[in-house]
């Protein structure tokens, strides 16, 4: 309840802030975060467009409408926000990684590959996107780059469990099978749920 409280004082106090200086975007953005925080997206919407109209350069309040974005599962207008963002600050690696992201789920992956590549290499502690790299790697059965990218992600996170899922079944298609059920032990051990086709596989290799 305390936190909660808070945030409405936290909220108050940006209004405030807004109400004698209205056009300073950065007030509207941490508005805009502190709503999002108390689930009230369409008001915190509204809030990162007020945001854009005063500083049209913050690549972060792109981000975070593309993020709103997602919630609605519009990936074409996540995609829009995020490239919009890459545009006026293009080395920002979130942008890239969320591009990434949503390339990755509509299954084109060359252009995740090129966005993640993009992200990890503005920011080389970008857990997310070497794991999602991974992930790419694998889908183009490019298995060396895609143990590469998932242990770059566990060497940052070593219980981040989609990049052991992701070794797991690399490692299964190369054949190394010890380091393929010490991956699969360890995703499991870390929540991810691995398919039910690669466990009875990993099974059989088992020592």
């Amino acid at each position: 309840m305390e936190k909660a409280k808070n945030a409405e004082e936290y909220i108050a106090q940006q209004r405030q802030m807004i109400s004698s200086n209205p056009d300073c975007g950065t007030s509207h953005y941490n508005l805009a975060v502190a709503l999002m925080g108390l689930r009230k997206y369409d008001e915190a919407e509204k809030s990162l467009l007020a945001a854009l109209d005063c500083s049209p350069g913050l690549a972060e309040a792109y981000v975070q409408l593309g993020g709103l974005a997602l919630r609605k599962g519009d990936l074409d207008a996540c995609l829009d926000y995020n490239k919009r963002a890459v545009k006026v600050k293009p080395g920002f690696s979130e942008g890239h990684g969320n591009i990434g992201f949503v390339h990755l789920q509509r299954g084109e992956v060359d252009e995740a590959i090129k966005a993640l590549q993009r992200a990890t290499y503005f920011n080389f502690r970008f857990v997310q996107a070497f794991a999602s790299l991974g992930s790419a790697y694998l889908m183009k059965g490019m298995l060396d780059e895609s143990i590469e990218n998932s242990r770059k992600a566990i060497d940052l996170s070593p219980e981040f469990a989609v990049a052991h899922n992701n070794l797991a079944i690399a490692y299964l298609e190369k054949g190394e099978f010890d380091k393929a059920v010490e991956h699969c032990d360890k995703a499991k051990k870390f929540g991810y749920e691995v398919a039910p086709q690669i466990l009875a596989e990993i099974e059989k290799h088992r020592g």
